[in-house]
């Protein structure tokens, strides 16, 4: 996979992450654009494997939105996000396709995302960490 396209995937990622509310107040405006496929929500199938590395399973389904749109400049971009927030994923889309010609969004956009997902996922590990249980065996006696 190309640096571009690892790059592209990590944002998309980020994107669908990250909090609809958190994105709207980053970005408030959305610029003029062609939806391509509207917001549509449908089903898809989780899976999982068991340890992580066991035979898969159907884990269950999960709700989510797609959208694709096109911009003026004939940038398109695409969105997938869990749930059923259309407006979540038509920004997520729109943003997807700013950032194939502007690198300033990265800054704007999706380091504060960045920093606020990192921010939970610390916040997330200490209270894990928190509940970690210490056993030790104690000898009894001598042999």
């Amino acid at each position: 996979m190309s640096t571009e396209t690892n790059d592209r995937a990590k944002a998309m990622g980020l994107l669908a992450r990250a909090d609809a509310t958190r994105l709207a107040a980053l970005f408030p405006d959305l610029p003029e654009h062609a939806l391509l496929r509207g917001p549509e929500t449908g089903a898809v199938m989780v899976r999982g494997r068991q340890g992580g590395t066991g035979a898969p399973f159907n884990l269950g389904e999960m709700s989510v939105t797609r959208c694709s749109v096109q911009l003026a400049s004939g940038a398109v971009g695409h969105a997938h996000v869990q749930g059923r927030d259309k407006a979540h994923a038509r920004r997520a889309a729109v943003i997807d396709a700013l950032l194939q010609g502007d690198d300033s969004l990265r800054a704007t956009v999706l380091k504060p995302l960045a920093e606020a997902e990192a921010a939970r996922r610390q916040a997330r590990a200490a209270k894990a960490g928190a509940t970690k249980v210490e056993f030790f065996t104690m000898v009894r006696g001598e042999d």
